[in-house]
């Protein structure tokens, strides 16, 4: 298959993965409104297009907490990101590292922390989630620090997993899901071999690495059901800010007055995210929710934005509607599945050349030159 564009990528992961894997990274919950509501409310933003302005020094370098990116983008925490190629997390953070950006391990990876980082010598971000097991909670932080993690994302819009009908449907979870995902195995030999057989050991490392026993995939819906965290509030934070050295960003926002919680709260970062549409189905896109948080709390606290972005155009995009930086999860796992390390390479090296179109395009010289005077408005 010709991989043109940054989209073709989808196409390509859906022909290689058994469908229990294709549907858990692009699907979404319930009716999936939320889902298609992120990309088309994105991609309805037009720009205003400015000509001859000597676009001859031209950067996509960004700096986010002192760290250099060579466009403004990081690729998000991903869970199970090692049942989509070989050891999947490693070959991630090395695409990343080469392309000049920060990749970040999700809490429920198939590969553990002390894997991945003698992989890379670019800091690492990781992820982690509010779980019921305060005790696991600090072991992984412990381990991520030791293991020179700089940056901390914590997700809060998990308190529970969304309605994921696809999973149901596909074998991710449901009845014989086990049985409908071998079968789907002997029917995708490519990725078979190589994940199915060579990729082995198929668990959550970070959590096997805790609980001393493998935590496998058939485990995964279950453990997570039973280890989210209903009671979390703010308070329950304070001791991962205070034990943090480093920056703290919380993912999960769309309301404005969380948004100014959490910079009551210390945090440096805050993701503006409805989870790619996993969770709560019906809420606000991320492309219209940005613009109001934006106005609330830039300049006050580090604005990131996933959920929708699919090309280098949508990064430029929401870059005008008031991100510090963004992050891509389904788009890079889509290239991972199809070609592994080198797709991701690929992909981010379209990223780079759609933003620097847009760019020149658009007569921003800079990342700091892009704003909400980019957009264009009728009338």
């Amino acid at each position: 298959m010709v991989i043109s564009a940054t989209t073709d990528y989808r196409a390509a992961a859906q022909a290689k993965l058994p469908p229990f894997l294709f549907h858990y990274i692009d699907g979404g919950s319930y009716t999936e409104t939320t889902l298609k509501n992120n990309v088309s409310d994105l991609q309805d933003i037009a720009l205003k297009q400015k000509v001859l302005n000597d676009m001859s020094e031209l950067s996509l370098e960004h700096d986010v907490f002192g760290e250099k990116l060579s466009m403004p983008v990081v690729l998000s925490p991903v869970g199970l990101t090692g049942m989509y190629a070989r050891r999947g997390e490693v070959q991630a953070a090395k695409a990343a590292e080469k392309m000049g950006i920060p990749f970040t391990m999700s809490t429920v990876s198939v590969c553990p922390i002390e894997e991945v980082t003698p992989a890379i010598k670019r800091p690492m971000w990781f992820q982690l989630y509010v779980l019921k097991d305060r005790e696991f909670m600090k072991n992984v932080l412990e381990r991520a620090k030791a293991a020179g993690v700089t940056t901390l994302v914590f997700t809060v819009d998990m308190p529970t997993p969304g309605a994921r009908y696809r999973d149901m449907h596909s074998g991710m979870s449901g009845p014989y899901a086990e049985f409908r995902r071998v079968m789907q195995a002997v029917a995708h030999p490519s990725w078979a071999m190589d994940v199915g057989l060579l990729g082995k050991p198929h668990d959550l490392g970070n959590i096997s690495a805790y609980r001393n026993k493998t935590t496998k995939l058939g485990d995964y819906i279950g453990w997570l059901g039973d280890n989210f965290d209903t009671s979390i509030s703010w308070q329950d934070l304070e001791w991962i800010r205070e034990f943090w050295d480093g920056p703290l960003i919380i993912k999960g926002i769309l309301d404005v007055e969380d948004a100014k919680d959490a910079v009551r709260f210390g945090a440096d970062g805050i993701v503006v995210s409805n989870h790619g549409g996993r969770q709560l189905d019906g809420v606000m896109s991320s492309a219209k929710a940005l613009p109001l948080i934006a106005d609330a709390v830039k300049g006050d606290i580090k604005l990131f934005v996933d959920s929708g972005i699919r090309n280098g155009l949508d990064v430029v995009r929401m870059m005008a509607l008031g991100a510090d930086c963004t992050m891509l999860g389904r788009s890079y796992i889509y290239a991972l599945a199809a070609r592994g390390q080198q797709g991701v390479e690929h992909l981010l090296s379209l990223y780079q050349n759609e933003i620097r179109v847009a760019m020149t395009l658009t007569g921003a010289k800079s990342i700091g030159e892009i704003g909400n005077h980019s957009i264009a408005r009728a009338g």
